[in-house]
């Protein structure tokens, strides 16, 4: 069966996936995993990205040696935003800066000055977060290092640049820019010009299923591969990628793809751009096949990813399932905080920060660990009820069930939690849905596979594991006088 290396990286590490692919089948297995830890170097935090070149060239080799030598496809998808500068000569202009970089947000009032807030909305459709690229260029507007850039490539472009040579910007990455019309689905030169930013530094728009070009003869030899070997764009948001690998038998859906953020919503044909859906923090980021993402970012399990790095750092226990059971044994809405919290977003102390946002609000701050985990789950799922029902509301949208993929689908406790606090089914798993979505598009450019989304779902239903959870009935009194204790 044809094989294809899905390169899937995420915030704390990268994968890369070997699927193999055929009109009945599709198996996944991770053949090379990598760490990817942010760099601060004084007061700038970076990514360390030709680290994560090394690591999928490791993972190519080693995809490689279990396919006999030959791979029929690589794509790439990775998180949103950030990028790396090229110079004249197309070398890399220092390591990309992390989102989560304090001085992005220094410019959101230098580019709302220029473009207020709702008229950016109705261009860009997005939901405002101070590191959309956007602000991060305008940030970096007056160093020497944007002086020399001479071309912006998005990190998965970037990581896609260097296996292949080819540049462009895939479309439903270049989607979270804040540069792109949400109506035309191009670049907005409005926007480009008025902002003081260079037409030239952003490359022609690629499209999910577009052959981008082959492996280098220097990547083969370095991995040991046999050409040709085509690079294919998928959806290079992982996002974009993990909706794909929803198994939906629908239209009326919800997904929630829960990982360090938890991007909820549902899957639309065309944006939503009015001033209601602005104030309600929804973004309209582009998918596979023409579709429209129409979510809101929820905080998500960043959460409990830094409140265990807190606690492993402090010598306490730090190992999630040993957590998660404690959690279960707390009563519910012990003490709730809103997820969205702008003051969760940088790295830190987060049980103490959750603390903090407990006693302003005049709860009872969580006393133990399994208080403040329980806290935190109780926490998302309100956000995650809020988020879907007003998502329906703002789109029209039918919502009749919940699909739950990515790395949460394994938290029982939160998924359970969640179909409580929407009431409605939520179906958990795959958890690998992004790599999953990466390789279906791949499969289906090469022709191993034919349809369109409906078709790619229905042979994800036939082959991947999903676990149905209920809600419990008579709780949803509980959850939503939990959603008032938030409001207010």
């Amino acid at each position: 069966m044809p094989t294809f290396a899905a390169v899937d990286l995420g915030a704390s590490s990268g994968r890369v996936m070997a699927a193999r692919v055929g009109p009945e089948r599709l198996e996944l297995h991770e053949v090379h995993r990598f760490a990817n830890r942010p760099v601060r170097v004084g007061e700038r935090l970076h990514w360390d990205v030709l680290a994560l070149h090394g690591g999928i060239l490791d993972g190519l080799r080693a995809a490689g040696r279990e396919a006999g030598g030959r791979l029929d496809g690589v794509g790439i998808d990775s998180w949103a935003v950030d990028y790396g500068l090229l110079d004249a000569d197309g070398a890399l202009l220092g390591n990309p800066l992390h989102y989560r970089d304090a001085q992005h947000e220094t410019a959101v009032p230098t580019v709302h000055a220029v473009v207020p807030a709702d008229e950016l909305y109705r261009v860009n459709g997005l939901q405002h977060l101070p590191f959309n690229t956007v602000f991060q260029l305008v940030a970096a507007r007056g160093s020497a290092q944007f002086a020399a850039g001479r071309q912006l490539l998005l990190i998965p472009d970037l990581l896609a640049h260097w296996l292949t040579g080819a540049v462009g910007a895939e479309a439903t990455n270049a989607s979270t820019t804040g540069l792109l019309d949400a109506g035309s689905r191009q670049w907005s030169q409005e926007l480009i010009d008025r902002l003081g930013l260079p037409r030239e530094l952003f490359p022609p728009l690629w499209q999910p299923g577009e052959r981008l070009g082959e492996l280098t003869a220097a990547v083969l030899e370095d991995t040991g591969l046999a050409g040709p070997v085509p690079v294919t764009a998928v959806g290079s948001h992982d996002t974009a990628s993990a909706v794909v690998g929803v198994p939906a038998a629908t239209d009326r859906f919800a997904y929630i793809s829960c990982g360090t953020w938890s991007l909820v919503g549902v899957e639309l044909d065309k944006p939503v751009l009015s001033e209601e859906s602005r104030d309600a923090g929804f973004t309209n980021e582009l998918g596979v096949d023409g579709t429209v993402r129409y979510l809101h970012n929820v905080m998500g399990l960043w959460l409990l990813q830094e409140s265990q790095r807190t606690w492993a750092a402090h010598g306490l226990i730090a190992d999630l399932p040993d957590l998660l059971a404690a959690a279960a044994q707390v009563p519910a809405f012990t003490a709730v905080v809103d997820a969205d919290d702008p003051r969760f977003l940088a790295p830190g102390d987060m049980p103490a920060r959750i603390a903090q946002a407990c006693t302003r609000s005049g709860q009872t701050p969580p006393q133990s660990q399994a208080e403040t985990v329980r806290c935190i789950l109780d926490s998302l799922a309100l956000a995650y009820r809020r988020t879907v029902r007003r998502a329906a509301e703002l789109s029209g949208r039918d919502v009749e069930v919940v699909h739950l993929v990515g790395g949460g689908a394994r938290n029982t406790l939160l998924c359970q939690l969640t179909a409580d606090a929407c009431g409605l089914p939520v179906l958990a798993g795959p958890v690998e849905a992004a790599a999953l979505g990466n390789a279906l598009v791949q499969a289906r450019a090469a022709g191993v596979v034919d349809g369109g989304l409906p078709e790619l779902r229905a042979l994800l239903r036939s082959t991947q594991d999903v676990r149905l959870h209920l809600p419990v009935p008579g709780s949803g009194q509980g959850w939503a006088a939990a959603e008032e204790r938030i409001r207010r």
